[in-house]
């Protein structure tokens, strides 16, 4: 089966560029994300990271 996949696909013009295109948008997302992380305020990430402990009634007031 994977044999006939990649023999159709070498059929295809311009299809190299379609990994190169999905390995730059996951290692665009990636660094974004790693930027985020590092430059994120620590009271917002505390403050957020409090959510999942608050009870129901808590969270509306």
């Amino acid at each position: 089966m994977l044999k006939f996949i990649k023999g159709h696909m070498e059929t295809i013009q311009g299809i190299e560029i379609y990994p190169i295109i999905s390995l730059l948008i996951f290692f665009i997302f990636f660094v974004v994300l790693f930027w985020w992380v590092f430059t994120a305020k620590k009271d917002y990430v505390e403050e957020v990271s409090q959510i999942p402990l608050e009870s129901k009634n808590e969270h509306e007031l």
